[in-house]
């Protein structure tokens, strides 16, 4: 409880525990005592359409794709959708008070998105954004110090605290002692140590651990597709891009169809990838240790698998003879991929556990699809798209309705 106290007044006396980039600074008394919101207020859908404008009226956002993707998320046009899709009138739904986000410290604009669930549900929201630093960060904190000269979204400014500090900072346990919901993105043992920070009895959290991420392609299909390039760009931006540290990037190819169709489609996938990847990707020297050292870990545990000849060292593939449950502790950053020709979609049914996030898909039809959910029934995926779609952000998230979770019902009888 000693520790508790001195926390509080080393916050409210300025200390260095905590950095805050935006607003200018965070006075306590004044964030705790907001109101509440109803979920989709239409000032934070306005809001959030202004601050689409001011970020794409910034010429560098062409520079980075995630902030323009971000962006157009937060068009008026968009989140009117999600309100019509996700807000039922029959419920009366308000905000639960104050979320205290802890976002990756390797998806740039992940914080971001958290910070519009928050807000979209009804709540105030404190931020801890990543340590390292991102000019993607730069950009949007300063299209939102844009919008302070218009006196209107005062009211939705003042819910938004954007914070950056140490892992040895005591600022989690101060943070956590206001919150009504916090929500870790993480892996496992970043959220066990935040967890020891306590929070109020009524207050929960809310987690997105490591995940484990895979895409199906139908060789069938791709032989035929005459735009092979854009589904090279597609993968790139759902791999690469995030330098494949993203929980949705995949890091298991699943080839489908006849073999003869499947040595085609692979010559012509990655060959296209590989062009991408000359000109749009710069491979560092850690990186490329990781995945010597990876291989020869994945090459002890996996007898039957063979490194085919890469084109260069940006791009490894790994030739599974065998495909064993074990594959998701071979998950590697920059460019590493476990490749497997199955018989079908069934014939990956014993791999697939709760750590698997995202399956994307070419040449999949949504009978396929849905045969493959009511047939085997997995424990883990919880989502399902397009190759180009895994990094698309949505209100449901690692099967997490966030307007649900992050609003209360109150009922009347």
């Amino acid at each position: 409880m000693q520790r508790f106290e001195a926390a509080v007044i080393l916050m409210k006396t300025n200390s260095k525990e905590y950095n805050v980039l935006f607003p200018d600074r965070f006075i306590e008394d004044d964030f705790t005592s907001q109101k509440l919101c109803l979920p989709f207020d239409d000032l934070v859908i306005n809001f959030l359409n202004s601050l689409s404008k001011a970020l794409f009226n910034d010429i560098s956002v062409k520079n980075y794709p995630d902030v323009a993707t971000f962006a157009f998320f937060c068009r008026k046009s968009n989140i009117t959708s999600l309100k019509d899709k996700y807000l039922n009138n029959d419920e009366f739904k308000i905000g639960r008070g104050i979320v205290f986000h802890i976002t990756p410290s390797n998806v740039p604009v992940n914080f971001a998105y958290s910070l519009v669930s928050g807000l979209l549900a009804g709540n105030a929201n404190i931020i801890r954004i990543p340590s390292k630093q991102f000019e993607q960060i730069n950009i949007i904190i300063n299209a939102l110090n844009s919008l302070k000269k218009i006196l209107l979204f005062k009211e939705i400014l003042n819910k938004i605290v954007l914070v950056g500090y140490d892992k040895k900072s005591i600022a989690t346990d101060y943070f956590s002692s206001l919150c009504d919901v916090r929500v870790i993105w993480g892996g496992d043992e970043t959220i066990n140590t935040i967890r020891k920070s306590s929070i109020k009895p009524k207050s929960f959290d809310i987690t997105f651990s490591n995940r484990y991420s895979f895409t199906v392609i139908n060789a069938d299909e791709y032989v035929k597709e005459k735009n092979i390039k854009k589904i090279a760009i597609d993968f790139f931006n759902d791999t690469y891009l995030f330098d494949q540290n993203a929980c949705s990037s995949p890091h298991l190819i699943i080839w489908l169809g006849v073999e003869s169709n499947v040595i085609k489609s692979k010559n012509i996938f990655w060959s296209e990838l590989n062009l991408i990847l000359n000109n749009n990707y710069e491979l560092s020297d850690i990186i490329a240790i990781d995945k010597l050292t990876n291989f020869y870990m994945q090459s002890i545990d996996q007898n039957f698998l063979k490194r085919n000849n890469p084109l260069n060292n940006k791009l490894w593939r790994i030739e599974l003879k065998e495909l064993t449950s074990k594959i998701e502790l071979y998950k590697c950053a920059g460019g590493y991929f476990s490749e497997y020709h199955a018989e079908n979609l069934k014939a990956i049914d014993y791999i697939i556990n709760t750590k698997y996030q995202t399956m994307s898909y070419y040449g999949l039809t949504n009978d396929q699809i849905n045969n493959f959910l009511f047939d085997i029934k997995p424990k883990g995926v919880d989502r399902i798209v397009p190759i180009g779609k895994t990094t698309d952000f949505s209100i449901i998230w690692d099967g997490f309705n966030l307007i649900n979770s992050l609003s209360r019902i109150i009922t009347v009888s």
